[in-house]
Order: structure tokens, then sequence, then C-alpha cells
């Protein structure tokens, strides 16, 4: 089994209790389980508008989530990607409607209208007056005579229970309701398909494609593209909503559909709001999964157009858990360095031959970038390469930054730039080795003697030994080898490289995490790094 669920046919009453239970008495649900199955407000005394909505569970926290004063008042859950039936949407309807109405917040999607629509029916022919809007965001398919409802519906749930809490009447609430609608758009991008629980995943998405205009219920998209990043899906999905939007400014919502990392999303947003439509934007929700398609690895991004006053009802407060809050759009702000920390540079001064050598040692880095990746990802995180790649890179762009004519600033400069460039411990450990070894250059100290000096300082602090399965297995009788030339330091780094193949044992880093199974057969990736160099020095 691929998802923690115990049986299909108990996994919504299962989540419906479990959000129930965690919710801190906010929550509570009606009775007439399995077939009726309608979360509700616990404190709701029926004097204000009720907001009701629903529809097929697999979205969460869609719709139960978005539960509490100053949103929704009740959500009628059907199974997984299916309407609930009439009969629970009335039960919905009856159990909280007072003398001042309800509202219908619907997706436009058939069984969705339909059973909302006959649970209405139904409610008014009790007495009750209740209303129903059609949520239609969706601009994938403009020739579809009836679009699609995606995450534009939050922007109905926020304004209209803002207005609802604030003692609006129903018709005030419907009309508001309609006029989000009218100014909401939604298109969405995903890498690959949801898994429907108990059922065959479709994966008609290949490798290094995405799918852009899809649905939220594992629906085909309107077209393939490639996928090449974040900034380019962005794009792509931008340039859809510019065309359909409004002059004037905008609130953005920007909704996980369930499987994007939290890392990706910051990394969308940050490309949204550096994008096509950023000077229109005003207002940002999320990100966050806010009506996901189970776990759909795929982002959508909503617009809404805004009118006097919504941003205020947007960002009023309220008590339900899901709704991230609404934030005006800053630019970002910086602090300067505390004193002490702001680098001290040496003048930069030029020397090509020292320039000419330290551009190929750092391309030679960049082109092994993946088979140091690849070494990796048997002993450790996978990405040794990127991160000498792109301390590499760094390196080159600050080349005439550098005092080259100078190696004993040189070593400093190079420790000073790893130490900002490159990530996680290997950065530090090289700062302290260029460091180190600058130090003792300034006293006098030859350049094998200096490196020598630096690799005791890294030893010191880092605590690696020969033997323990570092780059140290390398360098060290690289080093030594080095007071014979340049070819010698190259078979030195090359068999210490290869005797850590043979070690079954690591003492530093990610490696040490294994078992000797995953670790016998495979090189340190540090340790082939600088076998590689070295082998570059004796060409």
């Amino acid at each position: 089994m691929k998802q923690f669920i115990n049986a299909k046919e108990d996994m919504v009453t299962e989540a419906i209790d479990g959000t129930i239970a965690a919710s801190g008495g906010t929550l509570t649900r009606l009775d007439g389980y399995p077939h009726i199955r309608v979360v509700v407000r616990a404190d709701w005394d029926k004097s204000k508008v009720a907001l009701v909505t629903g529809g097929g569970s697999g979205h969460e926290p869609a719709h139960a989530g978005f539960i509490g004063k100053g949103m929704l008042t009740a959500a009628v859950c059907g199974d997984v990607f299916a309407s609930p039936s009439a009969d629970a949407v009335l039960a919905g309807i009856l159990a909280v409607t007072g003398h001042s109405g309800c509202l219908l917040i619907v997706k436009n999607y058939t069984g969705d209208r339909l059973n909302f629509g006959l649970a209405a029916e139904r409610a008014r022919a009790f007495g009750h007056k209740v209303s129903m809007v059609i949520v239609d965001d969706d601009i994938a398919l403009p020739d579809l005579p009836q679009a699609r409802g995606l995450a534009g519906t939050l922007f109905v749930h926020k304004i209209a229970g803002a207005m609802a809490e604030n003692g609006a009447d129903l018709d005030a609430c419907t009309l508001t309701a309609e006029r989000v609608i009218d100014a909401s758009r939604s298109i969405g991008m995903s890498l690959d398909t949801c898994t429907v629980p108990e059922s065959p995943k479709e994966n008609r998405i290949p490798h290094g494609m995405a799918e852009l205009g899809l649905g939220i219920h594992g629906e085909a998209g309107i077209e393939q593209v490639a996928s090449n990043g974040a900034a380019d899906a962005i794009s792509k999905v931008t340039d859809r909503l510019v065309a359909t939007m409004s002059e004037g400014p905008h609130a953005v919502l920007i909704n996980n559909l369930g499987a994007a990392s939290v890392l990706e999303m910051s990394i969308l947003t940050h490309s949204l709001l550096s994008g096509e439509i950023t000077d229109q934007i005003k207002f940002i929700v999320g990100p966050a999964a806010l009506m996901t398609a189970l776990d759909m690895h795929g982002f959508s991004v909503s617009v809404m157009a805004l009118s006097k006053g919504d941003d205020t009802l947007l960002s009023q407060s309220t008590t339900a858990p899901a709704w991230p809050g609404c934030n005006p759009v800053v630019a970002t702000p910086v602090l300067p360095l505390p004193d002490g920390l702001s680098p001290v540079r040496v003048p930069a001064s030029a020397h090509e031959p020292t320039k000419a050598f330290l551009t190929k040692c750092c391309e030679q880095l960049i082109a092994s970038k993946d088979d140091l990746n690849a070494l990796d990802a048997k002993s450790g995180d996978g990405d040794t390469g990127s991160t000498l790649a792109t301390a590499a890179r760094a390196l080159i762009d600050a080349m005439d930054s550098l005092p080259l004519a100078d190696h004993t600033q040189l070593y400093r400069a190079i420790g000073l730039e790893l130490s900002q460039t490159m990530g996680g411990s290997s950065g530090v450990l090289l700062a302290i080795f260029f460091a180190a070894a600058g130090d003792a250059s300034s006293s006098g100290k030859p350049m094998r003697e200096a490196l020598q000096a630096g690799l005791d300082r890294m030893r010191q602090i880092g605590g690696a030994n020969p033997g323990d399965r570092t780059m140290v297995d390398a360098l060290l009788p690289a080093l030594e080898a080095l007071k014979s030339g340049t070819k010698p330091a190259a078979l030195a780094a090359r068999k210490g490289a290869q005797y850590t193949a043979t070690l079954t044992t690591a003492k530093a880093g990610r490696a040490t995490y294994l078992s000797a199974e995953q670790l016998e057969g495979h090189i340190d990736p540090g340790a082939e790094a600088v076998a590689r160099l070295f082998e570059f020095l004796a060409e």
C-alpha cells in the first residue's frame, strides 16, 4: 500500500473524525454516518447568514479546514472526487440555517450543481431562505461553456464569510460572492498525476514534461509542455492569466496541489512576485496547500481583481485553521550585517597565469558535477557535485575581485568566498583550510607546507582522520607526495580515493548513517573530487 489509509470505504469518515478531534472543540459533525458527512461550526447559533459548501473529498484542507468564524459554517463531504448526495447537502442546510438564510457556494461540476441545487429547492420548500452561487474560475478551457471551479473558490469563502460575520444580509452576501466569482481567474500546472486510493496511477505525464491547465480531480490538462524550472512554469501560467486579467490591483492565491514541497512553493512564489504580473499584485494568500488534488505534484495560481474594501475583507481575522492569511506584497526588506561580519576584502590584483590556473580548476569541478552527485547519491544526499560546482561558478564570477598577484592574501580570499557561497559543512571546512593556509603562507611557508598547515587545521576542527572515509583520505597523501611533483601527488590522491571504496564505516558526514553494505565499493565523493583535481594538475 502506497498510502496511509486503512480501508477505502472508511477513509473519508476517519479523516473527518481526525479533523474534528484535532480542532480543539471548534468543529462537530452531524449524525448519519456514513451517508451524511457534514462538518459544522460547534459554536454556530444561526444568528447570521450561514455559508455552506462542499463537494468531493481529496481536496483537503478544503473544505472543512475553512470552517470557522469569518469563513464557512458547514462543509458537506462526498467520497473522494465525488459529489455528496442531495440528502447530505439538505441536512447541512437545515442544521445551520436560521432566519438570516443560507448561501451555498458550489464549484462548477455537474454532480455538485445538481445535488446542491436540488437540496436548495427542498430547503426552500421548508421555508428557508437559500441562495446559491456557482464558482467557475478556471481559464484553461476558454471555449468551455461551463468552466470548472478551482482554488479561486477560496476568495469567495473568505470575502462572503467576512461579510456574513459582519452582519450583512443574504442578498448582500450573494451579490458580493457573485462579484468575486466574476473577478477571479485560476489555472494550474503539474509534473505528475495524483494517486486515487486503491486505483492504478495514471502515468500520462512523461519525464521532463508538465501538464498545463489540469483540473483538481486528476483530469488531463489542456496541453503538455516542457518542464524547465519554476520561473518557466510561472511564466507559462501567467501568460494565460494575464490575457484574462483586468486593469488595476489584484490579490493572488498560490496553491499547492498536494505534493509540491514547501521549498518548491517558496521558489514558485518568488518567481510569481518577480514576473509578468508583479505590478498588479497587491496582496497574496499562501503559498499553501489550500485546495489540493490528493498528492498531485503541482500548483495553481488564482487572481482576483480587487474592488473597494476587498483587501479589508480578505485580511479580516478568521478562526478557520487552514486559512493562511492575506498579506500585502512588499519589497524584500534587507538589514545590514552586524558589525564585524561584513567581509573585509583585500584590494584586487591581476595575475593572468593564476587566473587561468584557478579558472581551469573550477571548470574541472563544474565538469565533474554529475559524476560526483551520482557517487554522493550512494553514500549521502546526492549533492556534492552540485555544491562544489556552485562554489566553482561563484569563484569564477569573483575572479577579477581577488588578489591574484598576492598568493598569501589569495588563500584567505578564496576561503572567504567559499564560506559565503558553498553550503554545508564542506564550505566551512574548506574555508578553514584556505584561511589556515593563508596564515601559514604569511609566516613564510612555501605553497605545499602552507596547504599542509591548512589541512592540519581542517582536521583539527573537523575531526576527520585518514580512514574515516572523507576527502582527507585523498588530500593528505597527495600533499605529502607533492614534494616529489604533481604526478606522484595525483597517483597518491587516486590511491587514497580508491581506498575509500574499501571502507565499510564512515566517521564523518551523512555517510555515517549508512550500513556497510551501502558503503562498500563506492568511492567517497569528496575524495574523488580531490583526486580529479590533482589528476588535472598532473596533465
